[in-house]
């Protein structure tokens, strides 16, 4: 029998937006444009800003500039002196036609440019193929659709704050100062609505708990965020007094910002590709078995979503996971099957610091190697109480490594009886192993998560 999947916010969020879009325009084609001239050279810059660049992973807002014209149009009042009579639904018409004509026109250029290619790829083995993948916590094969949507259900937003005040001659009886004062409280609430809607978003495709999604956002608003913001609200001012001339002059400076973003994220991707390669160092060499680090990264991922992480710390969990083995290469004989699970406390620190010493001079942030330091430190201290000082991202990986080293161990090595990994980490619960994270483990276990479940010799019947 099948079940119904239950609608999700970002799928209300994207009907919302469908919604909007479709009155705006019905609205324009049976009312007609007011100001149609000034309608169009708003529309078009939007467009524009749409096709300004594909949307690379980790990016917050793919088409920050079509954003920034959409919320100075939301936020004009006169126009070079003279009063402007669009309402609300216009300007969601303006934006949803703008940036359907910009994701038209984008798709229609990516699919040109695959077909002149026409060359088939060359599959990818190893870490070429674990680099190339998306990370657990992003989703950005929807992302264009998600900051469309969202774009159009904030703007308006921004819109039905202020143009039924301009509209009904409010704004005419402010002076400058109040003036400005209101257009930046409007495109801030329009802000921090907008994050708001991306973190519903986010939580939704990626698995972060909400308010790590939210947490994430607000922080990108001092990045790019804040920097379209500010576009849209000088947008709005100078065009009242300077005319449309000034829209595509001052949107210049957000796309140099916009360009040296995604040149960060560029940068970031480059260094996740080359961690995927030095973790892989270990395996190459013998000391651990294939695909250790990389199913190390996976459960510890899994375990920091569980626990509220965001994905500034997940991408540090995911990094400090990948290379947690990289002591190991300093090792006269490899530890058998690589399993430092199995290894006395104290050899077990002595690694993670051999380690940590190697990492620190790949140049990767400086709590990388920090975790990986103090992976194998014990949860309590002599007197019995809780070390404040371990970081949970320490504490989440010795548990994923213990766990697939326990997985592989029993794997190779079934015997009757024998505990289930989980159980033999609780055996050392509260001193080697956090137990808060081990019932986080637990917790994706009974869910039927790949990483929790039973080895593979476990379910093999017995001969």
């Amino acid at each position: 029998m099948s079940t119904r999947r239950r609608p999700v916010p970002a799928d209300l969020l994207l009907v919302a937006a469908v919604a909007l879009g479709a009155a705006g325009l019905l609205h324009a084609l049976l009312d007609g444009v007011a100001q149609h001239g000034v309608a169009l050279a708003f529309a078009g810059l939007v467009a524009l800003g749409q096709c300004a660049g594909p949307a690379l992973p980790g990016d917050r807002e793919p088409a920050p500039v079509a954003t920034a014209v959409a919320l100075a149009y939301a936020l004009l009042g006169p126009l070079h002196g003279l009063p402007t009579t669009h309402g609300v639904l216009q300007v969601v018409a303006v934006a949803a036609g703008g940036t359907l004509v910009g994701l038209a026109v984008q798709r229609a250029g990516q699919a040109a440019l695959a077909a002149a290619r026409h060359r088939p790829r060359a599959p990818r083995t190893g870490a070429a193929r674990s680099a190339g993948r998306p990370r657990p916590w992003t989703a950005s094969a929807g992302q264009p659709f998600d900051a469309a949507a969202r774009r159009l259900v904030t703007v308006a937003f921004a819109a039905l704050l202020f143009q039924p005040l301009y509209n009904a001659g409010v704004t005419d009886r402010l002076p400058g100062p109040a003036y400005g004062g209101l257009l930046a409280g409007v495109a801030a609430l329009a802000a921090l609505a907008d994050a708001v809607l991306a973190a519903a978003q986010q939580c939704t495709r990626t698995g972060l708990r909400y308010a790590a999604a939210l947490d994430d956002q607000l922080h990108a608003l001092l990045g790019i965020g804040s920097a379209q913001v500010a576009t849209g609200l000088l947008l709005s001012l100078l065009a009242g007094e300077a005319g449309l001339w000034a829209l595509p002059v001052f949107c210049l400076p957000l796309l140099l910002a916009q360009a040296s973003f995604r040149r960060a994220v560029a940068v970031r991707a480059t260094t996740g590709q080359t961690i995927e390669t030095l973790a892989r160092a270990t395996e190459i060499a013998g000391y651990t078995t294939p695909g250790h680090a990389r199913r190390v990264a996976d459960t510890a991922c899994a375990l920091g979503r569980e626990l509220g992480l965001g994905s500034r710390e997940l991408t540090l969990l995911e990094y400090a996971a990948l290379m947690h083995d990289i002591g190991q290469l300093s090792l006269v004989e490899p530890v058998p099957g690589g399993a430092t699970a199995l290894l006395p406390d104290a050899e077990q620190q002595r690694i993670a610091r051999l380690g940590s010493e190697v990492i620190q001079r790949t140049g990767v942030p400086r709590q990388v190697w920090q975790q990986v330091a103090r992976l194998a430190d014990p949860c309590r201290l002599a007197d019995g109480r809780h070390d404040p000082t371990l970081p949970l991202a320490s504490r989440i990986i010795r548990v994923a490594n213990a766990h697939d080293d326990l997985r592989t161990a029993a794997a190779d090595r079934p015997r009757a009886g024998a505990l289930d990994p989980l159980e033999h980490l609780r055996l050392d619960a509260g001193h080697g192993y956090d137990p808060v994270v081990l019932d986080a483990l637990a917790r994706l276990g009974r869910r039927g998560h790949r990483a929790a479940r039973r080895p593979a010799g476990h379910c093999r019947p017995a001969a």
